[in-house]
């Protein structure tokens, strides 16, 4: 009679292979934390209706405002 063992985590049991999935998990997040305009969304909210008419732009645009170069909103 024959046993045999079987790893399925090929990171785990491989520690390089482990430290490179990580460290592109975390350049993804990295990345994506980057993209995001959700700061910038914020930053025009806190801003009084005065203050974004001085910008030019309405509250209810702040969003397309924020994304106007990305999407054709």
């Amino acid at each position: 009679m024959a046993y045999t063992a079987t790893n399925t985590d090929f990171a785990a049991s491989h520690p390089i292979f482990a430290r490179i999935t990580s460290a592109l998990k975390s350049f993804g997040m990295a990345y994506i934390e980057a993209r995001s305009r959700q700061g910038e969304i914020a930053a025009l909210e806190s801003l009084s209706d005065a203050e974004l008419a001085e910008r030019g732009i309405k509250r209810g645009d702040i969003v397309r405002h924020v994304f106007a170069d990305t999407y054709y909103l």
